[in-house]
């Protein structure tokens, strides 16, 4: 079974280059991006059993449910050179696969939990990974430094939280013309609603809406990809609490 899975997840990487990472060394070609996802699975489950990095615990469904739907992204934006922040990172998603099959890419990794910095950077420490950093901070707090404030090409996001959050939160560090790419699962129609209203408060506008389909998740994953189109307004992000009490994108 493990044998057949990790078939499934290979054909899934084929589908991103990741046979043969575009601008990839010769090392850094199919055997060595596919050791690169098992140790990180190895190290993952292994840390998880001292730390909570993960609700996913079946080997076979951290291939697919986390790598294979990181990598999901790229089906809707895929240029060289990008600078990408993942807020909210957890341990690792999506920014890690990402960066495994985009070596050229230049990866953030926001997060706010010390124990999963932690554990980042012990990832990108023992696959010596380069051009990656791991930071422990908020993003309501990052977002006011003039180093990160539209600093990003590609913002992403899998943390649980609804689109006008997410929104709020990704909107002050992408610069004009670059994209928020948001993951989400299942029938989103009053969120996406909501995400609508509140992205035009936030300079961004709907680039396309995109319903995955790769090996293993059939659960009807989507993608949602924004335009930065002028810079974030200065009062944005405002603080968690009030993102959660009164969401940009309710209308009452």
């Amino acid at each position: 079974m493990e044998d057949d899975s990790l078939d499934r997840f290979v054909e899934g990487l084929r589908r991103f280059g990741g046979a043969s990472a575009k601008d990839a060394p010769p090392n850094r070609r199919k055997p060595s991006i596919v050791d690169q996802f098992l140790l990180y699975r190895q190290e993952l489950l292994e840390w998880n059993t001292r730390f909570n990095l993960t609700a996913i615990t079946d080997p076979e469904e951290v291939l697919f449910k986390h790598f294979l739907d990181s990598l999901s992204l790229l089906l809707v934006y895929d240029k060289p050179q990008t600078r990408l922040l993942d807020i909210g990172a957890g341990a690792g998603f999506p920014g890690l696969p990402l960066k495994f099959v985009r070596p050229d890419w230049h990866v953030t990794l926001l997060e706010a939990t010390g124990k999963k910095v932690t554990f980042l950077q012990h990832i990108i420490e023992t696959l010596q990974l380069e051009n990656i950093v791991a930071v422990q901070g908020r993003a309501e707090e990052l977002a006011r430094k003039s180093e990160y404030r539209g600093a990003f090409d590609v913002v992403t996001a899998r943390a649980v939280a609804s689109l006008p959050v997410l929104l709020e939160y990704a909107a002050p560090f992408c610069h004009v013309g670059g994209k928020i790419i948001l993951f989400k699962k299942g029938d989103k129609q009053e969120e996406f609603a909501q995400g609508m209203n509140s992205a035009h408060r936030l300079g961004a506008s709907l680039h396309t809406y995109f319903l995955v389909d790769l090996p293993g998740l059939d659960d009807e994953r989507r993608l949602f990809v924004w335009e930065q189109q002028k810079p974030c307004p200065a009062q944005f992000p405002r603080s968690g609490a009030a993102m959660a009490k009164k969401p940009l994108g309710e209308t009452s």
